[in-house]
């Protein structure tokens, strides 16, 4: 195949609302500048995500300059939240992870409330540097995330996506498909790679910033919701359960780590590190 290149760039300010997709990106050491700095917690303090309210999905959150977010979801009129002072913190979990976070101003946990009919807080990390670490399972010395899953990043590749819209077609759900990327929600989505060919990675260089391939991801019913419509069927993992599963999991992309930072950008050449 041809030179591998990067085709395309997502940032999710907050964990579970859709996001936008920038030309250009600056990778810190925890991730995309401004990915995943935000979440939703419930009343008893842990992480609320599409894995349990869809209708995430139709909410969005645009990035403002110092870190700020404009939330905007069908029926609810646009609320711009800035970055909290971080005076107090909130005690959260987040996958079986205590975090400290500090909570925005009331008006948004009003908002994300009535949108959800649920009562939620929404919280920012203040230092992605200090306040969590990436799965020591996986991890190097003082590796850092934000409120991604996991890791740093998500990476995917368009030839893998065709090769699982080709399955899919050939399955009990064939009408579901094709597919859409954004099922994944990836930070960077890779063209001119043979499909599966990220399985054995490890390493990639984007440009000229370098990320460590710290695992494969396992993918969850997010992947089944219908990003423009919150509607959930039963693709992908019907497939992925019968030709991708590994160590367990249904696979799908490849988690990494920056090794270094800088600015990445579409159509930056990809070097693959075997």
């Amino acid at each position: 195949m041809g030179n591998a290149e990067l085709r395309a760039i997502h940032v999710h300010p907050v964990k579970a609302l859709r996001g936008f997709s920038p030309r250009e990106a600056l990778v810190e050491p925890w991730g995309l500048a401004g990915d995943r700095r935000w979440v939703l917690i419930d009343d008893g303090g842990k992480v609320v995500t599409q894995r349990e309210h869809p209708r995430l999905a139709l909410a969005a959150a645009e990035l403002l300059p110092g870190g700020g977010v404009r939330l905007s979801a069908p029926g609810r009129d646009p609320l711009t939240v800035a970055v909290p002072e971080p005076v107090t913190t909130v005690a959260m979990e987040i996958f079986g992870t205590k975090v400290d976070a500090v909570p925005a101003r009331d008006a948004a946990h009003t908002w994300c409330s009535d949108y959800l009919g649920l009562g939620v807080r929404l919280v920012h990390m203040d230092d992605p540097a200090t306040r969590r670490s990436v799965d020591p399972d996986y991890a190097l010395p003082g590796e850092t995330v934000s409120f991604a899953d996991g890791y740093p990043l998500l990476l995917t590749s368009e030839a893998s996506l065709d090769a699982l819209n080709s399955l899919i077609a050939q399955g009990d759900h064939a009408a579901e498909g094709p597919l859409p990327m954004n099922r994944f929600r990836p930070n960077v989505v890779v063209a001119g790679t043979a499909a599966w060919a990220e399985d054995d990675w490890s390493g990639v260089v984007i440009g000229e910033v370098a990320f460590r391939v710290a695992k494969k991801c396992g993918r969850c019913v997010v992947t089944t919701t219908d990003q423009g419509t919150a509607e959930r069927g039963k693709e992908p993992l019907r497939t992925l359960a019968r030709h991708r599963r590994i160590g367990g999991k249904l696979v799908f992309g490849q988690n990494l780590v920056p090794r270094s930072t800088g600015t990445i950008r579409v159509g930056d050449p990809v070097r693959i590190l075997a």
